[in-house]
């Protein structure tokens, strides 16, 4: 009896150190005392197991979240890799949805309309792995507004038609101190191969031209690609298009203040001579090539609004209803009818205030006379050239008059 009392105080003891062992087991401790048995359950395998099922699409929301001053053009746009794009929503901040397109592939995204300018969207994406898995990405970014942006205001309009002294004249809503990124921007190109060169007349004005007046019946290209473009520290372009027009007939005009002649050429030769009225001595015309820039079947010319008075003794006029104007220079230079003045002063006597006239009848309407030939077979961008005025050339800013300076000297106003 005695011996069995001492078998069962083993077996109890026994018991209970293996009550302690596996305790120790399951307390987290060194792998070794457990015979590596943990490892299999351990919280490494356990987040690796995790984030195997985990979606592996990766998601990428351009620009970044956070993002101020970005494009209204580019900008925008949301890219998938190890996956596909199964939902993007895209809207502004008071839940106006921005319509998009969704690629082929279904890995790419972009809003199919240009965005606002000062304007806040929050984008939100979805996609799925090959396994099904989902996963989602949102950002938000807020637009470049119109005081941290730039645009140009071009000449000719797109589609247009206009004669071979047209250029190129682009005129920016905001000062530009980087003028050579903003040209590199922009490029301007001839079907007839010529080369085009721009100018900068200011930090607002930059015009583009050939060497020579343009081919005639070529097509110019004009590609403005300006959007992100950092014109000035924090101003950023916009703009981002492609402009074409057609170049007609090659028509320049040769004012003689001398002869008081006007001939009007077509490739050089003469097809009509018409008497003309230049500007009198103490108004004298400018001298040099002038390009046509507007037309007006009537206008009022008004003395007061450009220097002539009474009072300066220069002569006040104001005409209500000039007939068949075409304008030469932005100072006020204009090919005219007049209605006003004897027939037999034209091709005789220069009486003008610095504009050049022709004979007209009142109301625009006579067929028959000379400004109503000239002006119907006249287009914005014909040349006009004048001489023998004894005034100084025309400034090649004032209007488009850019051909007054020399090849070299226009290369010179390059930026790049």
């Amino acid at each position: 009896m005695t011996v069995s009392k001492r078998r069962r105080g083993l077996t109890v003891a026994s018991a209970l150190l293996g009550g302690v062992l596996v305790l120790s087991a399951c307390s987290g401790g060194d792998d070794s005392s457990s015979g590596g048995s943990g490892g299999d359950t351990s919280q490494a395998k356990a987040d690796e197991a995790a984030a195997k099922k985990s979606s592996q699409a990766e998601i990428k929301i351009t620009p970044k979240d956070g993002t101020d001053n970005a494009s209204i053009n580019n900008s925008a746009a949301v890219t998938v890799s190890k996956g596909t794009l199964t939902g993007v929503t895209m809207t502004t901040t008071d839940g106006a949805k921005v319509a998009g397109e969704l690629s082929a592939d279904k890995t790419s995204w972009k809003p199919n309309t240009q965005l606002e300018r000062s304007t806040t969207y929050k984008v939100a994406a979805e996609a799925k792995d090959s396994d099904g898995l989902v996963a989602h990405e949102n950002a938000s970014f807020t637009t470049v507004s119109p005081a941290n942006s730039f645009i140009g205001n071009f000449t000719p309009e797109d589609g247009s038609t206009v004669g071979v002294g047209m250029p190129v004249s682009i005129n920016f809503n905001k000062e530009i101190t980087n003028k050579a990124a903003v040209q590199k921007g922009i490029t301007v190109s001839s079907s007839s191969g010529q080369e085009v060169v721009c100018h900068w007349f200011s930090t607002v004005r930059m015009d583009c031209r050939p060497d020579q007046y343009w081919k005639e019946n070529s097509t110019v290209t004009l590609k403005l690609a300006l959007d992100g473009v950092e014109g000035a520290s924090g101003v950023y372009g916009v703009q981002q298009k492609t402009v074409t027009f057609k170049i007609g007939r090659n028509q320049v005009s040769y004012v003689d203040a001398k002869t008081k002649q006007m001939k009007i050429t077509h490739n050089g030769a003469v097809i009509k001579t018409i008497p003309i009225s230049a500007g009198s001595p103490e108004n004298k015309t400018y001298e040099g090539i002038m390009v046509m820039s507007e037309k007006f079947k009537e206008t009022r010319m008004n003395g007061a609004t450009v220097g002539f008075t009474d009072d300066d003794g220069k002569g006040e006029y104001d005409i209500k209803d000039v007939p068949h104007a075409i304008r030469l220079t932005n100072s006020g230079t204009f090919v005219h009818g007049n209605y006003w003045g004897a027939k037999s002063l034209f091709g005789n006597v220069n009486t003008s205030h610095g504009c050049v006239g022709m004979s007209d009848t009142k109301g625009a309407n006579d067929t028959g006379s000379a400004g109503y030939w000239f002006y119907t077979n006249s287009i914005v961008g014909d040349v006009v050239v004048v001489k023998n005025t004894g005034d100084k050339t025309v400034a090649p800013d004032n209007g488009l008059n850019g051909w007054n300076l020399s090849w070299a000297d226009w290369k010179a106003g390059s930026a790049v």
